[in-house]
């Protein structure tokens, strides 16, 4: 699998050095490599905002392109850097469960420990692994080098602890996983878990549980709602999301990513 792309996504933020590090030494190992940012502004220290974000976006990128994904509060603590080959794309990113949504959906995953320092700027200890380990190791895929130089196989990765969305007769239990900048709160619950298998709207409507909050609008755009009381509906990644007109839904219900939701079919 052949690749001139890497997207960056980390919690550096656009004030400091760290995002031009990255991209220098990229430049500087591979000058025709294109970094495209994913964005540089999650939430610091945000593991599961991160892999939502990821998850979110990969799929609509080239084919070959390598994901470096860095929100890394354990750095130089002694876990492992992960380099993942599906059948598209690269993912490298440290082993502290970031990886946990993007992978979720994919079959046939290469993971290996990145472990062989000849491709590092500097095999000493560093605070700044993604400058000094990973983005030399996503220039050099780009350059042609086989996953397999870069460290040994490994069967497993840390996981995220996260609620699976179960379906039990006329309810669905899931949680919620990210809000975004508007406080829009998106679950892990896909519209495909309806009873009715699809986005319409089935009759009598669903309510939404969350917290204390009972949620009893389900519409299928924002412009449907005039008003400022929270509603949900099924949104572009074919999740259902709640929402507050103009304003947001964190805010209003109180709420936050970990969450659990409940949807009710029928009164």
């Amino acid at each position: 699998m052949t690749t001139r792309f890497i997207a960056l996504l980390t919690d550096f933020g656009e004030k400091d050095f760290f995002v031009a590090s990255l991209k220098a030494v990229i430049a500087e190992i591979n000058p025709e490599a294109r970094t495209i940012d994913i964005t540089h502004e999650v939430p610091s220290f945000d593991i599961r905002a991160a892999g939502f974000i990821l998850m979110s976006c990969y799929a609509y990128f080239p084919g070959g392109t390598v994901f470096l994904a860095v929100v890394d509060p354990g750095v130089a603590g002694g876990r492992a850097i992960l380099l993942a080959e599906t059948a598209r794309y690269f993912f490298i990113a440290p082993d502290n469960g970031l990886l946990t949504l993007p992978l979720v959906g994919e079959e046939n995953i290469s993971l290996r420990k990145v472990t062989q320092s000849r491709f590092w700027l500097t095999e000493e200890t560093t605070t700044f692994e993604a400058r000094d380990r990973m983005a030399p190791v996503a220039a050099w895929l780009t350059q042609g080098v086989s996953p397999a130089e870069f460290g040994p196989e490994v069967g497993s990765f840390k996981r995220l602890k996260i609620r699976p969305p179960v379906r039990s007769g006329l309810e669905i239990t899931g949680e919620i996983l990210y809000q975004d900048r508007f406080g829009n709160l998106m679950t892990n619950v896909p519209s495909a878990m309806f009873p009715s298998g699809k986005a319409s709207k089935p009759k009598p409507g669903p309510v939404l549980y969350l917290g204390s909050n009972r949620i009893d609008r389900f519409v299928t755009s924002y412009s449907e709602v005039r008003d400022d009381r929270p509603f949900f509906l099924v949104n572009s990644q074919g999740l259902i999301e709640i929402a507050v007109r103009e304003g947001s839904a964190a805010e209003a219900l109180g709420a936050k990513p970990g969450d659990p939701v409940r949807i009710r079919f029928g009164r």
